[in-house]
Protein backbone atom coordinates (compact mmCIF):
# COMPACT_ATOMS: atom_id res chain seq x y z
CA UNK A 1 0.00 0.00 0.00
CA UNK A 2 0.83 3.81 -0.60
CA UNK A 3 0.79 5.92 2.39
CA UNK A 4 0.91 9.52 2.13
CA UNK A 5 1.69 11.38 5.49
CA UNK A 6 3.27 14.88 6.46
CA UNK A 7 6.24 14.65 8.63
CA UNK A 8 7.73 17.61 10.08
CA UNK A 9 6.09 19.58 7.37
CA UNK A 10 6.64 18.18 4.64
CA UNK A 11 4.38 15.92 2.91
CA UNK A 12 5.62 12.13 2.31
CA UNK A 13 4.71 9.39 -0.11
CA UNK A 14 6.11 5.69 0.51
CA UNK A 15 5.16 3.10 -1.71
CA UNK A 16 5.27 -0.65 -1.07
CA UNK A 17 4.18 -0.48 2.81
CA UNK A 18 3.10 -3.63 4.06
CA UNK A 19 0.28 -3.80 6.55
CA UNK A 20 2.54 -5.19 9.83
CA UNK A 21 5.10 -2.40 9.09
CA UNK A 22 5.60 0.23 12.20
CA UNK A 23 5.81 4.28 11.80
CA UNK A 24 8.80 3.73 13.62
CA UNK A 25 10.43 1.45 10.54
CA UNK A 26 8.95 3.88 8.12
CA UNK A 27 10.44 6.95 9.39
CA UNK A 28 13.83 5.16 10.00
CA UNK A 29 14.39 3.46 7.17
CA UNK A 30 12.39 4.65 4.67
CA UNK A 31 12.66 8.04 4.77
CA UNK A 32 15.81 8.32 6.67
CA UNK A 33 14.68 10.54 9.86
CA UNK A 34 16.97 8.28 12.32
CA UNK A 35 16.27 10.25 15.37
CA UNK A 36 13.48 8.22 16.76
CA UNK A 37 15.34 4.86 18.36
CA UNK A 38 14.19 1.49 17.56
CA UNK A 39 15.10 -0.15 21.33
CA UNK A 40 12.16 -2.67 22.91
CA UNK A 41 9.48 -2.73 19.74
CA UNK A 42 6.81 -3.19 22.71
CA UNK A 43 6.16 0.63 23.56
CA UNK A 44 7.81 0.08 26.64
CA UNK A 45 11.19 2.54 26.72
CA UNK A 46 9.61 5.82 24.77
CA UNK A 47 13.02 5.75 22.71
CA UNK A 48 10.81 6.25 19.66
CA UNK A 49 8.38 8.49 20.51
CA UNK A 50 6.99 10.97 18.44
CA UNK A 51 4.04 12.88 17.97
CA UNK A 52 1.09 12.01 15.71
CA UNK A 53 -1.47 14.53 15.34
CA UNK A 54 -0.07 16.41 18.18
CA UNK A 55 -0.26 13.43 20.72
CA UNK A 56 2.78 11.79 21.94
CA UNK A 57 2.99 8.11 20.71
CA UNK A 58 5.21 4.99 20.27
CA UNK A 59 6.13 4.76 16.85
CA UNK A 60 7.15 1.21 17.24
CA UNK A 61 3.47 0.76 18.24
CA UNK A 62 1.75 2.68 15.70
CA UNK A 63 1.14 0.68 12.20
CA UNK A 64 2.47 2.46 9.06
CA UNK A 65 -1.42 2.78 7.63
CA UNK A 66 -2.49 5.00 10.54
CA UNK A 67 -0.49 7.76 9.62
CA UNK A 68 -2.09 7.62 6.48
CA UNK A 69 -3.43 11.51 5.89
CA UNK A 70 -2.13 12.13 9.60
CA UNK A 71 1.49 14.94 10.75
CA UNK A 72 3.73 13.09 12.45
CA UNK A 73 6.68 14.83 14.15
CA UNK A 74 9.49 13.67 15.15
CA UNK A 75 13.08 14.67 17.08
CA UNK A 76 14.30 16.20 14.40
CA UNK A 77 11.10 17.68 13.82
CA UNK A 78 11.69 20.08 17.22
CA UNK A 79 14.93 22.19 16.16
CA UNK A 80 14.32 24.85 13.43
CA UNK A 81 16.85 24.36 10.88
CA UNK A 82 20.27 24.16 12.15
CA UNK A 83 18.78 25.66 15.68
CA UNK A 84 18.13 23.53 18.49
CA UNK A 85 14.58 24.03 20.48
CA UNK A 86 15.46 25.29 23.93
CA UNK A 87 14.23 21.91 25.44
CA UNK A 88 17.03 20.03 23.11
CA UNK A 89 19.47 23.16 24.17
CA UNK A 90 19.13 22.81 27.96
CA UNK A 91 19.65 18.37 27.79
CA UNK A 92 22.75 19.21 26.05
CA UNK A 93 23.40 21.91 28.32
CA UNK A 94 23.21 19.52 31.52
CA UNK A 95 24.81 16.69 30.30
CA UNK A 96 21.49 14.62 29.96
CA UNK A 97 22.05 13.21 26.24
CA UNK A 98 24.35 10.73 28.24
CA UNK A 99 24.41 7.54 25.66
CA UNK A 100 22.07 9.10 23.48
CA UNK A 101 19.33 6.33 22.87
CA UNK A 102 16.50 7.61 24.91
CA UNK A 103 17.35 11.28 24.46
CA UNK A 104 14.46 11.58 21.32
CA UNK A 105 11.90 9.83 23.76
CA UNK A 106 12.47 12.26 26.39
CA UNK A 107 12.81 15.20 24.62
CA UNK A 108 9.12 14.22 22.75
CA UNK A 109 7.70 13.90 26.19
CA UNK A 110 9.93 16.90 27.69
CA UNK A 111 8.58 19.26 24.84
CA UNK A 112 5.11 17.76 24.87
CA UNK A 113 5.17 18.29 29.05
CA UNK A 114 6.09 22.39 28.74
CA UNK A 115 3.19 22.55 26.26
CA UNK A 116 0.94 21.69 28.57
CA UNK A 117 2.29 22.83 31.91
CA UNK A 118 5.06 25.45 31.50
CA UNK A 119 5.88 25.73 35.32
CA UNK A 120 5.52 21.80 35.83
CA UNK A 121 6.76 20.54 39.89
CA UNK A 122 9.15 18.16 39.81
CA UNK A 123 6.77 15.25 40.47
CA UNK A 124 4.63 16.53 37.11
CA UNK A 125 8.31 15.83 35.51
CA UNK A 126 8.34 12.48 36.98
CA UNK A 127 5.35 11.60 35.54
CA UNK A 128 5.64 13.03 32.42
CA UNK A 129 9.12 10.95 31.89
CA UNK A 130 7.86 7.90 33.40
CA UNK A 131 7.48 6.37 30.11
CA UNK A 132 10.80 6.71 28.94
CA UNK A 133 13.89 4.41 30.42
CA UNK A 134 17.22 5.50 30.46
CA UNK A 135 19.67 2.65 30.93
CA UNK A 136 22.42 4.78 31.76
CA UNK A 137 20.51 5.76 34.94
CA UNK A 138 21.10 9.59 34.95
CA UNK A 139 17.81 10.88 35.65
CA UNK A 140 19.25 13.64 37.50
CA UNK A 141 20.35 15.28 34.67
CA UNK A 142 17.70 14.40 32.59
CA UNK A 143 15.35 16.17 35.44
CA UNK A 144 17.91 19.11 36.11
CA UNK A 145 17.07 19.87 31.67
CA UNK A 146 14.07 19.85 31.88
CA UNK A 147 13.99 22.24 35.00
CA UNK A 148 16.29 24.80 32.88
CA UNK A 149 13.85 24.49 29.28
CA UNK A 150 11.03 25.60 32.21
CA UNK A 151 12.80 28.45 33.91
CA UNK A 152 14.04 29.82 30.24
CA UNK A 153 10.35 29.14 29.13
CA UNK A 154 9.23 31.37 31.56
CA UNK A 155 11.97 34.33 31.05
CA UNK A 156 11.28 34.60 27.19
Amino acid sequence: MRITTTVNGTEHEVDDVWPGESLLYVLRERMGLPGSKNACEQGECGSCTVYLDGEPVCACLVAAGQAQGREVRTVEGLADGDRLHPVQEAFVECGAVQCGFCTPGLLIAAHDLLARVPHPSDLEIREALAGNLCRCTGYEKILDAVRLAADRQARS
